[in-house]
């Protein structure tokens, strides 16, 4: 009996991310702004994008509704924002950590979700990342 409201459930969860995803890949207005706004996307904003679309792919898989379409949607909007980035004269891979690194964050973010995430307080940390405030409060205060 649940057999079947599970598969209903990943399937809309898959195709509900798959429109959001797409949605937000040719949005026009989204990208004008990013783009030519008044302030447009720059590295650390960048990392933030990165990390928020590896969350994305991640808890899609997790999830199991990551289809091979979504996952090549992400990798283009990454993409795009690097060129975005890349068109500002600063060179995108120069102010982003290694691939590993948003992969690792982002499995991070889905243990605290679910409650099985486990801060040591030896863990060394970039205190330049974008979310350096986010993860030395949560250890700080004990939560997890």
């Amino acid at each position: 009996m649940f057999v079947g409201r599970e598969r209903s459930a990943t399937i809309l969860l898959m195709r509900m991310t798959e429109t959001v995803i797409l949605w937000l890949s040719e949005d026009q207005s989204f990208w004008v702004e990013i783009e030519e706004g008044p302030k447009p996307l720059g590295p650390l904003g960048l990392q933030q994008f990165y990390l928020d679309m590896e969350f994305v792919m991640l808890f899609s898989s997790e999830g199991r509704y990551l289809s091979r379409n979504l996952q090549q949607v992400i990798k283009n909007i990454i993409e795009r924002a690097i060129d975005v980035v890349a068109a500002t004269g600063i060179d995108p891979y120069s102010v982003l950590p290694e691939d590993d690194w948003f992969a690792e964050v982002a499995q991070i973010a889905i243990k605290m979700l679910i409650g099985k995430a486990n801060f040591d307080n030896n863990v060394e940390r970039d205190d330049t990342s974008p979310t350096a405030s986010i993860s030395a409060s949560i250890v700080s205060h004990g939560s997890n």
